[in-house]
């Protein structure tokens, strides 16, 4: 019997099926607005298409690491003990995030319009868990599970974060094509998209690093995507503020944490 050879370049083969799983089911969940299907449906086909680098590493699993055991190794992910203060820290970061950008929100918004697209209870604890089964629990595993711990095997920790980031981003391009954008607008809105999601991926290294625990990843990436998303500005503005608070706070953890968790010998401890 035939038996599948070990790949020579996995986080290559990952980015490269992963954007050709997503691209089709991103393509449903536009085919499913358009044709006017009730928004539980829509936002259940996004969140599938979320899954897309989680179903790419599972696919290739078995010719990435040859004899290991799937299930054994995502619960390996979350094997180590939390430690509050990395969460709480991480929380912090997130929240201040979220408080500077109502700030600059309502210093710029008209007085008497709300700054808050969520009008009830009830919507904000849809929004909440519609986010958390999206990104958050859908993309973990693939690009920091695997894809970063693969790179800082090769490159250290800020490095790493570089890559993946830029190539995550990247990975978000169906998305950035329709939000209904053209011209001048939508090259700014792409240039900032990149900045904070490069900026995001670094911060994400830092605690991933400091808690070996995909849970915390899973935090940040869901108080990410759920903070911006109750926020009820013009799209070039929020993704724009957002560029500059996420790159900012990248910048400030990359000076007050680089001799401890962005040194290749510091994560080289690791394996």
């Amino acid at each position: 019997m035939l038996t599948e050879k070990i790949l020579k370049r996995p986080i290559v083969s990952f980015i490269i099926l992963s954007n050709i799983i997503f691209w089709p089911l991103f393509s449903l969940v536009g085919a499913a607005k358009l044709l006017g299907f009730p928004s539980i449906v829509f936002d259940i086909m996004l969140c599938i298409s979320s899954w897309s680098s989680t179903f790419a590493f599972a696919i290739l699993f078995k010719r990435i690491y040859k004899g290991q055991n799937f299930v054994k190794y995502v619960k390996d992910k979350f094997k180590d003990k939390i430690k509050p203060s990395i969460i709480i820290s991480a929380v912090i970061i997130e929240v201040m995030i979220f408080i500077g950008l109502i700030f600059i929100v309502k210093a710029k918004s008209n007085e008497g319009c709300s700054i808050f697209s969520v009008t009830s209870f009830g919507m904000f604890v849809y929004l909440f868990f519609k986010n958390l089964l999206a990104g958050p629990t859908g993309e973990e595993l693939g690009w920091r599970g695997f894809a970063l711990n693969e790179l800082q095997k090769k490159y250290s920790p800020l490095k790493s974060a570089l890559i993946l980031g830029l190539w995550w981003g990247l990975w978000h391009i169906p998305i950035m094509l329709t939000v209904g954008l053209t011209g001048i607008n939508l090259i700014k809105y792409i240039a900032c998209f990149m900045t904070s999601i490069i900026s995001l991926s670094i911060i994400m290294t830092v605690f991933y690093n400091l808690n070996k625990n995909l849970l915390v990843t899973i935090i940040i990436h869901q108080l990410s995507n759920f903070l911006i998303g109750i926020i009820n500005v013009k799209l070039t503005d929020i993704i724009m503020y957002y560029a500059l608070l996420y790159f900012s706070a990248a910048v400030i953890l990359i000076a007050v944490k680089h001799k401890r968790v962005f040194k290749e010998e510091y994560f080289g401890r690791y394996f």
